[in-house]
C-alpha cells in the first residue's frame, strides 16, 4: 500500500470518528429520556402507596374509636346514655350504609344481646334518594339473618321527643303497616357515630347506636 492511500484513508477515518461522535450523544440521550419516566413513574406509585397506607390507618383509627365509644355505651343505664344523648347536637344526616348496635340498657348481659341481634334481626340502616340539601330522605332497615332491606322509613329533621330540641327523626308511620307505630331519633355524638332512641307509640323500648363508614380526618 503507498503513502499517498494511507494518507487518503486517514481522513477517512477521523470523519467516521466524527460521526460517531454524535450518534452516541444521541443514543445516550434517548436512553436517558426513556428512563426519566420510569423514576416519575415510581415516585407516583410511591406517593399512592403513602396515601393509600395514611387512609388505611385513619380507617383502623376510625373503628377503634366507635368501637371504645360503643363498648360503654352497651353498659350504661338508659340515665347516663339519655344525657349523653341530650348532649349532642343532630349532626349531618347518615348516608349509605350503616351498621347498627340494639342497646339494652341496663339489661341483663347487654353484649350478648347486641351480638344475639345483630345476628338474627337487625344489622342496620341504608340512607338514601335524600332531597337536594341533604335535610331529608328515605331508610330502609337491614332485617333477619341474611341482612335483607326491609322496612321503610322517612328521615328529616324536627323536635325531639326526649327535650324539644333538634334530632334526626326515622318516622314509620306512613310508610310500613307493621313498623308504623315505631320512632327512631339519632344524634351524631362523635364523628361517624351516632346515638339512637326507639320508641314504641310514646314509649322508650329501646337504644341503638349507628356507625357510619366516614374516615375521621386527623
Amino acid at each position: 500500500m503507498s503513502t499517498q492511500t494511507l494518507t487518503q484513508a486517514a481522513p477517512n477515518k477521523n470523519k467516521n470518528k466524527n460521526k460517531a461522535l454524535p450518534m452516541a450523544k444521541k443514543q445516550t440521550s434517548q436512553k436517558q429520556q426513556t428512563r426519566a419516566p420510569k423514576t416519575t413513574l415510581n415516585k407516583s406509585n410511591a406517593q399512592k402507596t403513602i396515601s393509600t397506607s395514611n387512609t388505611s390507618a385513619l380507617k383502623v383509627r376510625m373503628q377503634k374509636t366507635t368501637s371504645s365509644a360503643l363498648d360503654k355505651w352497651l353498659s350504661l343505664p338508659r340515665k347516663h346514655l339519655d344525657e349523653i344523648y341530650k348532649h349532642a347536637r343532630p349532626g349531618e344526616l347518615p348516608q349509605g350504609d350503616t351498621r347498627g348496635t340494639a342497646i339494652l340498657a341496663g339489661g341483663p348481659l347487654p353484649k350478648l344481646f347486641a351480638k344475639a341481634a345483630n345476628l338474627l334481626a337487625w344489622q342496620g340502616k341504608v340512607f338514601d334518594l335524600f332531597a337536594p340539601d341533604f335535610n331529608s330522605g328515605v331508610v330502609v332497615n337491614k332485617v333477619s339473618p341474611l341482612g335483607l332491606n326491609l322496612i321503610v322509613a322517612k328521615t328529616y329533621r324536627g323536635a325531639s321527643w326526649m327535650d324539644g330540641k333538634e334530632t334526626i327523626i326515622i318516622d314509620y308511620s306512613g310508610t310500613s303497616l307493621f313498623a308504623k307505630q315505631i320512632r327512631d331519633e339519632i344524634r351524631e355524638v362523635e364523628p361517624g357515630l351516632y346515638l339512637g332512641k326507639v320508641w314504641w307509640g310514646k314509649t322508650r323500648i329501646l337504644d341503638f347506636a349507628l356507625e357510619t363508614h366516614q374516615v375521621i380526618p386527623a
